[in-house]
Parts: structure tokens; C-alpha cells; sequence
């Protein structure tokens, strides 16, 4: 314990000495909070319309009203003629196209069916979906009004043979960006956690103090240890502060137990910070395990973590590569804590997961220093 003690204090003294290790402790968490929070999104909103009304009735202007009086479309651009929708579309201008046709008002008077188009930029297919779902929306809302309307004009009362009632059982609002801050979460300290442990060791080697170590009574174990130890200090620093600013900024707000979300965090770090050290082991230059360490820990956890694209709709050898990938398991914990607030019997198993992958990347580091470094 002593000797563990004492390779801490060390790596303790270093990283205050370091202004480039104080950089990525201090700024870069809450820069890429700030960055991706407000970044990412699947809430779209202000889509831009153009309106191409050939009937100019009063019943294609009460359609149109439709669109302008909700927050998800911005009417920028009314159409006097068929040759200006390709331009507008081509230039960006708009992302969609409403078409009214000629004798609108008089088909609908005659309870004939309408056909309104909608041309839609399908250059982001994922956009355009949804831009789709909005103006069909819209479309459907303005049809039922009409169709009430002359019912109730025939006498009769509307009735609803069917009335849904639908309600969100977590995250109510559907506030996409509190989904997109566990992920952010789990982005941000598998980064900074791995960089900060993967130019520790190498370090060490570059100055020379690794023959120092060599010939003191340090085993390689507790090397490991002592090395990540502070680091995993400074990362649960790291991840209460990126907590607080969410819940400024974003007002994130942790529904379960803060002790659950302390074990599944340590879980997760040990992860992370035994990646580091593996990479330590590996890597000849501090620039050669900062270029690793970026590599093995933000590309899994951006495409393969379940932070942006659901895994269930990968492929299944996507899927395997998923398993290997512990941002997956504590983005599950993660979310179970801050918008679930569920027990920790929910998710057990994810840090069963995590305790594996932590003892396996301690085990093989220490099979390496002794093998490469003879400690």
C-alpha cells in the first residue's frame, strides 16, 4: 500500500506540473459539453416552406395558416410560378414545397377529395422523413377540421368511435438532448480518462524515471494501480462537474440513487482507465498514445454504443463489435439512473459487465510491464 501511495503522490506532482494535462482536465470536458449539447439534435424545427397557392382561395389561405401558426415550419419564400420550385429546392432555400392546386376551395365545397403535394428535399433522408410526418400532420389536423365542420353543419354532433391516449412513461417532454447527455456523458470520460492514463507510463519512459522504477520494490501491479488511482480521482471530478453544468445548461436532473450512479461511474472508469494503461504499454511517444487512445475510445463509443445510432437496427456483426465497446454498458446505467430512476437490480448486470472488461485490460497490462518493462 505504501509503494501504491507513493506512485500516486508521484503521477499527482506530474499532472500539476503539466499545463497540457491541466488543459485537457479543466477546459476540454466542458467544451465538449457545451459543443455537442447544443449540437446534437433530432428536434427539428423552422423548416423552411414554400407555398405555391395556384387557387388563392379562402380556403387555401386557412390551409396555409396551419403551417403558420406552429413553431416546427417558417413559410420563407410564396411561389407566383412552376419554374421557381426547382431553384428553390436545388439552393436550399426551402425544404419543402407546398402545392395547393386549382379548385381547392371548390372540390372541397363539393366534398370532393383534395390532393395537396408536398415536395420534399430528400437529400437527408432522416430529415426528410421527418419534415413528411410534420406536413402529414398538418395535413391530417386541417382535413378533420373540415370534415367537423361539416357534420356540425348538417346537424349532427362528431363523435370519436376511438380516442387515443397516449402518454410517455419516461421523458414526457421528449427532450431529445436529455437522451443525448448519458451518451455525452460516456463520450467525454472515456476520452478524457484514456488520455490522460495512456500518456502516463509513456511518460515515464521518454524522461527516463522508468529505470528508477525498474530497480526500486515496485511490483507491476501495483504500478497499475498507483497510476490509476489518481486518475480516477480527477475523472470523478471531471464527471460531477460535467453533471452540474448539464443541469444548468440542459437541466438534467438524476431521477434514481446518487450511490448507484457513484458505483456504475467508478465501474466505468476503472474501464476506461485500465484502456489507458494498456495503451500505455503499447505505445513508444506521448503523440503515438494520444493518437491510440483517441482511436480506441471516441470512434466505439460514437458509432457503436447505442449514443447516436440505435444497436438494435445495426447489422449483427456490427452488433458483436458492440458488445466490446464499455461505453454501451454504461450508457445503459446511465440512463436508467438519470431519466428512468429505476433500482440497480435493473441494471446489474451492466456493471458485471463492466467489472470483467476492468479486471481483464488491469490483467493483460500487467502481463505486459512485466513482460516489456521486467518489473
Amino acid at each position: 500500500m505504501r509503494n501504491i501511495i507513493s506512485i500516486a503522490k508521484k503521477e499527482l506532482i506530474q499532472i500539476a506540473r503539466d499545463p497540457r494535462s491541466l488543459i485537457i482536465i479543466f477546459v476540454l470536458p466542458v467544451l465538449l459539453l457545451v459543443i455537442f449539447g447544443y449540437a446534437i439534435s433530432l428536434d427539428v424545427k423552422n423548416i423552411t416552406l414554400g407555398i405555391y397557392d395556384i387557387d388563392n382561395s379562402v380556403s387555401s389561405r386557412d390551409f396555409i395558416r396551419v403551417f403558420e401558426g406552429s413553431s416546427y415550419f417558417k413559410i420563407s419564400e410564396y411561389i407566383h410560378g412552376e419554374s421557381e420550385i426547382n431553384s428553390l429546392i436545388e439552393n436550399g432555400d426551402v425544404k419543402c414545397v407546398v402545392v395547393i392546386p386549382r379548385n381547392f376551395s371548390k372540390d372541397i365545397e363539393n366534398h370532393q377529395n383534395v390532393k395537396v403535394q408536398f415536395l420534399i428535399d430528400g437529400v437527408d433522408g432522416s430529415t426528410a422523413s421527418i419534415v413528411q410526418n410534420y406536413v402529414n400532420a398538418a395535413a391530417a389536423f386541417q382535413s378533420l377540421k373540415i370534415s367537423s365542420e361539416f357534420i356540425e353543419s348538417k346537424g349532427m354532433k362528431v363523435v370519436q368511435p376511438l380516442n387515443v391516449d397516449a402518454q410517455f412513461w419516461y421523458n414526457k417532454d421528449l427532450n431529445t438532448t436529455k437522451f443525448f447527455i448519458p451518451g455525452l456523458i460516456a463520450m467525454i470520460l472515456i476520452i478524457i480518462s484514456v488520455i490522460l492514463t495512456s500518456i502516463s507510463l509513456v511518460r515515464e519512459k521518454e524522461l527516463g524515471t522508468i529505470e528508477q522504477i525498474k530497480v526500486s520494490s515496485v511490483s507491476s501491479f501495483q504500478l497499475i494501480i498507483g497510476k490509476i488511482f489518481p486518475y480516477l480521482i480527477i475523472s470523478l471530478l471531471i464527471a460531477a462537474s460535467i453533471l452540474f453544468m448539464g443541469s444548468i445548461l440542459f437541466g438534467i436532473e438524476v431521477k434514481g440513487s446518487y450511490l448507484y450512479l457513484f458505483i456504475g461511474t467508478i465501474c466505468y472508469l476503472m474501464v476506461t482507465l485500465s484502456m489507458g494503461v494498456l495503451i500505455s504499454t503499447v505505445a513508444d511517444s506521448q503523440q503515438v498514445a494520444f493518437q491510440m487512445s483517441q482511436l480506441v475510445s471516441q470512434l466505439p463509443t460514437v458509432l457503436l454504443s447505442g449514443f447516436l445510432f440505435p444497436i438494435e437496427s445495426m447489422p449483427a456483426a456490427i452488433q458483436v463489435l458492440s458488445y466490446i465497446t464499455p461505453a454501451k454498458y454504461y450508457l445503459v446505467i446511465l440512463r436508467d439512473i438519470l431519466i428512468k430512476g429505476v433500482d440497480i437490480s435493473v441494471f446489474a448486470d451492466q456493471i458485471f459487465y463492466l467489472l470483467m472488461f476492468a479486471a481483464l485490460l488491469i490483467s493483460i497490462s500487467v502481463l505486459r510491464i512485466k513482460h516489456t518493462e521486467k518489473i
